[in-house]
């Protein structure tokens, strides 16, 4: 019970960090560029504490999940070092900031993931069942064969296949095949709403003579692995909506109890070790630190790129804006559904805990 405590304030202390980044991003961008900051806010109102330094106040509000940077004029340019009186490119600089700042974070914590040596299970990936008029099938993928290469990318076990699997929904991909010590190129198209029961392409696989190698990139290398981990991601979340879309299972979505719920099981499994245990961290941190960099660039009212089709509109108009109080009412309309949609998921994410389900499955 108390190691379950722990690992949620953890948690809680881990989403405050990744939130404090992104409002330092704006914070940092807006005083450099002559903004007048009111507040600086870690959570959300009713404030618990909060010290004047200057002409800013820095709080500390009850509800943990979120942050704010409480600028002079956001809209109205008449105020004296409002953020509406600067340029369309300050503007866009002070928003995007945010954001961007989030984006270094996952880039950062996903290169230092790869430059810690990791033990990585390696072996002869080898197909074990092809389901009948399965993708796999059609490609003439039999039981038995090894598969080498997908899209060009050697497999160390079968972990490797799924993970490229997620990445080309939908799309042509090819495999090398190793079947009587010949290899050979196969094409495959993984299917987005597959049969119950069977996987994308069909197939059941499994790793065999398998070892375990110890492996990590220089910090070069790891940079360049952490811009195509964060693509990854990104493709993989929109496959997972297209498949939605086109009729599958709907992806798993979870608001800050349902992530919480999640670092807790994950944290609490039997047999890891403190390495693995900060493995798993470092990349659930950068994970969410780059959601909460797309999700908060998504031109949505009331979030960061909920301005920028604002500041279009007025680079375009060349300097015609929309009226302040109507931009101040998008906003305020776009907060509320986000709360209520805030709501609506943590009330999923309750309901399905007490029901004892997880997002891990079970």
């Amino acid at each position: 019970m108390l190691t379950s405590v722990l690992l949620i304030v953890a948690f809680i202390l881990l989403l405050a960090v990744l939130i404090l980044v992104h409002e330092a991003g704006h914070f940092f961008v807006a005083k450099a560029s002559g903004v007048k900051v009111l507040e600086f806010g870690m959570g959300f109102p009713p404030r618990l504490w909060g010290t004047q330094k200057g002409e800013t106040l820095y709080s500390i509000n009850a509800i943990p999940f979120g942050g704010f940077v409480k600028m002079v004029g956001e809209e109205d340019p008449s105020e004296p070092r409002s953020l509406a009186g600067k340029s369309v490119l300050t503007r866009f600089l002070v928003i995007a900031a945010g954001p961007f700042m989030n984006a270094v974070t996952a880039l950062v914590l996903f290169a230092v993931l790869f430059m810690i040596p990791q033990d990585v299970v390696v072996g002869k990936v080898t197909v074990r069942e092809v389901a009948a008029g399965s993708p796999a099938e059609a490609a003439g993928i039999q039981p038995g064969d090894q598969i080498v290469s997908v899209d060009g990318h050697k497999l160390d076990n079968q972990g490797d296949v799924g993970y490229r699997i997620s990445l080309k929904l939908g799309e042509q991909m090819e495999w090398v095949v190793r079947r009587d010590g010949r290899d050979m190129l196969l094409r495959i198209m993984p299917r987005l709403k597959p049969p119950e029961g069977e996987g994308a392409t069909g197939i059941v696989v499994t790793t065999l003579e398998t070892e375990r190698v110890s492996r990590s990139m220089a910090p070069w290398t790891a940079v360049g692995r952490g811009f195509t981990a964060m693509a990854d991601v990104i493709i993989i979340t929109k496959n997972e909506v297209t498949k939605w879309l086109a009729g599958g299972k709907a992806p798993q979505v979870a608001g800050p109890i349902g992530m919480a719920q999640t670092f807790e099981e994950v944290g609490s499994e039997p047999g890891f070790s403190l390495k693995d245990r900060a493995m798993i961290t470092f990349n659930l941190a950068a994970v969410i630190s780059l959601s909460l960099a797309v999700f908060n660039i998504l031109p949505l009212p009331a979030l960061d790129g909920g301005r920028l089709p604002f500041l279009l509109i007025e680079w375009i108009g060349r300097g015609r804006r929309v009226p302040p109080k109507f931009e101040s009412l998008v906003h305020m309309v776009g907060l509320a559904v986000l709360l209520g949609l805030a709501l609506v998921i943590a009330v999923v994410d309750i309901m399905r805990i007490r029901g004892g389900g997880s997002l891990l499955g079970g």
